[in-house]
């Protein structure tokens, strides 16, 4: 990582100036599409409403194939008339916005409590130039997830200052709706607890990362005075096919909130996706609330994203395979498991089958918001009902992409340079790794594993599917559509 370097006692610099800012709560009404987009199928039943899916407007936008996978449920009007609603937001997440600073310092802040409580504050009093202002947390996979083409929102809290401005526009300028927690319009106060929450990413002279914010010094989570689902987040749940949260979540929100947000979308239909992040393991041995909802999300998610050693953390065992097994078989919703393994690759465990993918090889600048843009890529594969191994491979190639960049936020993974890394085809085969890890497994589950060279079919007990024929198969469904050139009259 190349960072300039920020000085601490730097004067402060006139904040930049900002048009009206956009209202904290938004945008769940966005403009119908016009006619060659496909209807979507938005009944419990499964039958299709015929209504005409809606997105936000966006320099992502592609829509892609409709499935009948997904179904909302209905609602009742005041005529009486129950209507169905449809499901025309792929993507929204919960919590987590955050504005990212990300300097680099002579080293990092110390390790006692009140000495990084103290270095933090410094920081805070001389606010560095915009330049090193990202937006953070679950900002990575929604910007990730709207490169892709996804239609995505953001649910949280974000105040009415400077910093909140500036995630505002982030989130805007990449075609991402935004849904404040509440519906009180004076809880844009000038009261500490109703600002936007900062992250310092701090980066010292041996590229090594140290995170500090204000929820690490509180026991209550920042935004603790939310204590129900509004109507609006209710309605973008609803709206969702999949609802995002991680272990970062449980840092501004209430567990009972986080509970209430989670039976909300299994009632309404929802998908829910958790990644509980480094926070698992805090989480698994947090207040009683803290392990009660930790629990809720293992059993009600229908997609478990970890990496191996947060799989290890919470199942104590230390094969990947036999972890996401065991996780797959406590929860009782629980349709993938994903297993994160670095520059291994990754693998996808269900209850009938394997699937595993080996890494791209990239020059690694940055591993920050890798995991974060992985996510919106596993999103995009389980929305479209793509093959696992398909999943994954655009998954990898994703949080390659990323890794690749400086930072996270804007600077996640571009479409652009998803393809080019997936053109280029250059996998971190380990024949012998996939081999020992894939060898005592049991038999009735079948195995899938991506290779370089192989031709697809079965062999040596698994189906090896090609790189090159799958990438000719992923193209066509990730790249824009072509604007048909025109012969003038």
């Amino acid at each position: 990582m190349n960072l300039n370097t920020a000085t601490l006692k730097s004067p402060i610099l006139s904040p930049p100036s900002h048009p009206t800012p956009i209202p904290p709560r938004l945008l769940l009404n966005p403009p119908p599409i016009p006619s060659p987009y496909r209807p979507y199928c938005s009944s419990v039943s499964g039958v299709c409403s015929g209504g005409v899916v809606a997105v936000f407007p966006s320099k992502h936008n592609q829509l892609r194939h409709c499935t009948s996978f997904f179904c909302s449920a209905s609602t009742t009007t005041s005529d009486g008339y129950s209507r169905p609603v449809v499901k025309d937001i792929d993507v929204a997440t919960l919590g987590n916005l955050c504005v990212d600073i990300v300097l680099s310092v002579p080293q990092l802040p110390p390790p006692a409590p009140e000495d990084r409580k103290a270095y933090m504050e410094q920081l805070s009093s001389c606010p560095p130039d915009k330049q090193f202002w990202e937006a953070g947390g679950n900002c990575n996979s929604a910007i990730a997830a709207a490169r892709l083409g996804l239609h995505c929102a953001a649910i949280g809290h974000v105040g009415d200052e400077i910093y909140g401005h500036f995630l505002l526009d982030v989130l805007k300028n990449e075609g991402i709706g935004m849904v404040g927690m509440v519906e009180d319009a004076d809880v844009n106060s000038s009261n500490a607890s109703y600002e936007t929450l900062l992250c310092w990413v701090l980066v010292d002279p041996l590229q090594r990362h140290g995170f500090c914010s204000r929820a690490d010094f509180s026991k209550e989570p920042a935004f603790n005075w939310v204590t129900e689902l509004s109507g609006e987040v209710k309605m973008a749940i609803r709206r969702s096919k999949i609802l995002f949260c991680n272990g970062y979540g449980f840092d501004d929100l209430s567990p009972a909130l986080i509970m209430a947000a989670i039976d909300y979308a299994v009632e309404v239909g929802t998908s829910i996706f958790f990644d509980p992040g480094p926070r698992g393991k805090s989480l698994s041995r947090g207040s009683p609330e803290e392990r009660l909802a930790l629990n809720k999300f293992l059993q009600k998610s229908d997609v478990l994203l970890l990496t191996s050693d947060e799989a290890e953390s919470l199942t104590g065992i230390n094969d990947p395979v036999l972890a996401g097994q065991k996780l797959l078989n406590r929860g009782a919703r629980t349709k993938w498991v994903v297993v994160k393994m670095g520059a291994r690759g990754s693998i996808i465990i269900t209850r009938s089958s394997i699937s595993c993918a080996p890494a791209f090889k990239v020059n690694v600048v940055d591993t920050v918001g890798c995991g974060d843009s992985f996510v919106a890529a596993i999103a995009f594969g389980f929305i479209h009902s793509l093959p696992l191994v398909s999943t994954l491979t655009i998954a990898n190639a994703v949080g390659a992409a990323t890794a690749t960049g400086c930072g996270a936020g804007r600077n996640v993974a571009t479409l652009d340079k998803v393809l080019q890394i997936m053109r280029a085809a250059n996998l971190n085969e380990d024949d012998q790794f996939w081999s020992s890890l894939l060898s005592r497994k049991p038999g009735s589950h079948e195995i899938t594993i991506l290779s370089k060279t192989a031709i697809n079919g079965s062999g040596g007990g698994s189906n090896s599917v090609s790189l090159q024929k799958l990438i000719f198969e992923l193209l066509p469904k990730l790249e824009p559509p072509r604007v048909k050139d025109t012969v003038p009259s």
